[in-house]
């Protein structure tokens, strides 16, 4: 099973998350990233950000990352969306 977990933070506090599986194993591990944060983004009402160069070799070394504004064309209310694996397949 593979497990998204995804949180917006405001203030240094989380404010929103949610934990997004798929256990489809024909996909490999970036559709799957980028499906659960589809989703994600989905449930949070917001758009997709944008993966930028310094999003993407952080999420490579730690499978973290934070989406600040810089990542989303429209404003956002909040400080950043995090995404976070918290299992992989096996």
């Amino acid at each position: 099973m593979f497990r998204l977990w995804a949180k917006v933070w405001e203030k240094g506090r989380m404010v929103r998350d949610i934990t997004i599986e798929n256990g489809d194993l024909s996909l490999n591990r970036t559709k799957k990233i980028f499906l659960a944060l589809e989703d994600a983004c989905k449930a949070f009402d917001l758009s997709v950000p944008i993966w930028l160069d310094h999003n993407i070799s952080e999420f490579q070394k730690v499978s973290k990352v934070r989406f600040h504004q810089d990542n989303f064309m429209e404003e956002i209310d909040f400080d950043y969306l995090e995404l976070q694996v918290i299992e992989e397949d096996s």
